[in-house]
């Protein structure tokens, strides 16, 4: 489901901030030689996963969910000195793919490629973060949220994509759609969550900010 008519999101990224030359060819090859290229996060996303990275000025971030690499070069953008960005992904046919467009960006030395299990790599990780972008297996969500609370600084911000899924958030999904499922859960769960202020954002397919305030 689109949220938007083509033409609307066309003139929005008509009147944004070009992507750079890297981040151009990255959305080319991912569409032409990757599976499932909707998953890309785009000139507009990135765009605002870029913003919202040079706001918060981070010195640490957590992305859950590399795919291609382009989210975290976006995120990248607002790394303070010597910052670092932790990106996460369970898919190793792609590791080399996005590895080859981060040294493209000059970033090999500021953002960190872990393959594996989000579930198991996350407690390895030690560090305290600023900003975290959760953007991977969606029926986890809520456990992935619970095991990065904990390394959040106060203040610091979480955004997790993908939380209208193409409006199945507004039917009781069938009990086999677990990804469908599970994004209802996550909603609700940040809903009643004591620790933190959000805001869900109808941006592409769903964006939910999130401030920790515990």
């Amino acid at each position: 489901m689109d949220l938007l008519p083509k033409e609307i999101e066309a003139y929005a990224s008509q009147f944004t901030t070009p992507e750079t030359d890297v981040l151009k060819k990255l959305n080319r090859d991912t569409h032409a030689k990757v599976l499932r290229p909707r998953m890309l996060s785009g000139h507009l996303q990135g765009s605002l996963l870029s913003f919202i990275s040079r706001m918060v000025k981070p010195s640490r971030i957590l992305e859950i969910g590399t795919y291609t690499g382009y989210s975290a070069i976006c995120l990248a953008e607002g790394l303070q000195t010597g910052g670092l960005l932790h990106t996460i992904d369970h898919n190793v046919e792609l590791e080399e793919f996005a590895k080859h467009y981060i040294r493209l960006a000059g970033l090999e030395h500021r953002i960190i490629q872990h393959i594996g299990e989000a579930a198991a790599i996350l407690p390895e990780i030690d560090e305290e973060f600023d900003l975290v972008f959760l953007d991977a297996d969606k029926e986890n969500y809520v456990r992935y949220f619970d095991m990065v609370y904990g390394k959040l600084k106060k203040g610091g911000i979480v955004l997790a994509d993908n939380v209208l899924w193409s409006g199945k958030v507004l039917n009781k999904p069938e009990k086999n759609d677990k990804e469908a499922l599970g994004i209802v859960a996550f909603n609700e769960y940040i809903r009643d969550h004591a620790g933190v202020r959000n805001l869900l954002l109808p941006f592409r397919d769903g964006l939910m900010l999130m401030e920790k305030t515990g």
